[in-house]
């Protein structure tokens, strides 16, 4: 194989993954309390995984959580949406996933409250928490259970 070829080959194969990768990420649109940093780690964590991760921070979460149904008892620290699915709080990048895979009729997945094993959170020995597939009245089932780290 000559040199030329070697290196058109060895180029193709490190430039196109890259660019398959980024064209097929699917796209999260969370909105976040300005000052919040585990919202951050979990973008992260949503990146790290291959999302493409939009930030919006905004001062009023509760308006954005009743713009798009969040029952009051399943409310987090962060709220994002991805490819019609509402995603509260810090839901790992696996259930995520899932969820778009699977696509049942719901309104989304919460992780209420602030967990602090949960992915953004990152507290090793931590108690467990479970994932609740969630629909717009509120009905909710877990999804995934998580057991203490």
């Amino acid at each position: 194989m000559k040199r030329r070829t070697f290196i058109a080959v060895t180029m193709a194969a490190v430039l196109v993954p890259a660019k398959t990768v980024s064209a097929t990420a699917t796209l999260v649109d969370v909105y976040k309390n300005p000052t919040c940093g585990c919202c951050g780690t979990w973008a992260k964590h949503l990146r790290f995984n291959g999302f493409q991760v939009s930030v919006n921070d905004t001062p009023d979460l509760d308006a954005v959580r009743a713009k798009v149904g969040i029952p009051p008892g399943l409310k987090s620290c962060h709220t994002a949406l991805v490819d019609g699915y509402v995603v509260e709080g810090h839901v790992p990048a696996a259930d995520i996933r899932r969820l778009l895979s699977e696509r049942p009729r719901a309104l989304g997945l919460a992780v209420p409250g602030m967990p602090a094993s949960a992915p953004g959170m990152d507290a090793p020995h931590a108690s467990g928490y479970d994932v609740l597939l969630f629909q717009s009245d509120g009905a909710t089932r877990v999804y995934h259970a998580y057991p203490r780290t």
